[in-house]
């Protein structure tokens, strides 16, 4: 049975896993120190579980006690008011249900270099972003994603939210050496496309067509503002470019990652 424990004091110190979630600064120490993340909603919550990562407690408004029964198993489950959910998280958690859940590192940069298509992530530093990329990675067939040592955290809340969960069944790893990873991708047989608005760069259905129908590829996306590195270009087998109209030259690097990864499927 559940250890249902009602809460009406924000500061409860049985509450803290929950503290200032919209605080990222704050919420990278203390998760990295305790060795947690955040799941929000009940199918976020249930796709974290149901993949595997063992929750430590469940912050619940009560309606949801009865659909999340089935899951919750024997950890602590703080029953607290919507008001009394929002003064500890500080935010309006409008689903209502939130979970504590125990990080674990699953992948290393060498599982995934057998796979087939990798996207492979510099310095993608909005949480939302990730999240958005690990979800259309997911979605259109490819089989990871890497992250560079300075992108966000795949595990934060936002990112989770916006990956719909598919941070949890995507395989998923960070590079150790940023330096060298393009030359391990290559070395593993990959064919390595960088997206960037480089001189000489192809628009992305040459390169699609000219790649053979058993290459392994993976797919490099550069930071917000600058875009890729020259470093990470320079060293790619080809650059790609998405054609574009209307004065604008250039996508949001999460819907640039979409159309990359349907055309490079």
């Amino acid at each position: 049975m559940p250890q249902v424990i009602d809460v009406e004091d924000p500061s409860d110190p049985r509450l803290a896993d929950y503290v200032a979630l919209r605080d990222a600064a704050l919420r990278r120490h203390l998760e990295s120190e305790r060795g947690l993340f955040i799941a929000e909603g009940e199918k976020v919550i249930r796709r974290a579980i149901e993949a595997g990562y063992r929750p430590r407690s469940f912050l619940l408004a009560p309606r949801w006690l009865a659909s999340l029964a089935d899951v919750i198993g024997e950890v602590p489950v703080y029953r607290v008011s919507e008001a009394t959910a929002e003064a500890v998280s500080g935010f309006h958690v409008h689903r209502g249900a939130l979970a504590s859940v125990h990080r674990e590192t699953r992948h290393r940069v060498a599982d995934l270099l057998g796979a087939r298509r990798l996207m492979v992530c510099e310095d993608v530093v909005d949480h939302t972003n990730v999240g958005a990329i690990l979800r259309n990675a997911a979605g259109l067939g490819w089989d990871g994603v890497l992250l560079a040592p300075r992108c966000a955290d795949p595990l934060y809340r936002r990112a989770i939210k916006t990956s719909m969960g598919a941070v949890f069944s995507l395989p998923w790893a960070r590079l150790d050496d940023w330096a060298g990873a393009v030359p391990v991708l290559q070395a593993s047989g990959f064919t390595v496309v960088a997206l960037a608005l480089a001189e000489g760069a192809l628009e992305l259905d040459a390169v699609a067509a000219a790649l053979s129908p058993d290459a392994k590829v993976a797919v490099l996306l550069g930071t917000e503002g600058a875009g890729l590195s020259q470093r990470w270009i320079g060293a790619a087998d080809a650059v790609a470019r998405i054609p574009m109209r209307r004065g604008i030259d250039s996508l949001n690097v999460a819907a640039a990652s979409a159309i990359a990864g349907y055309v490079l499927r």
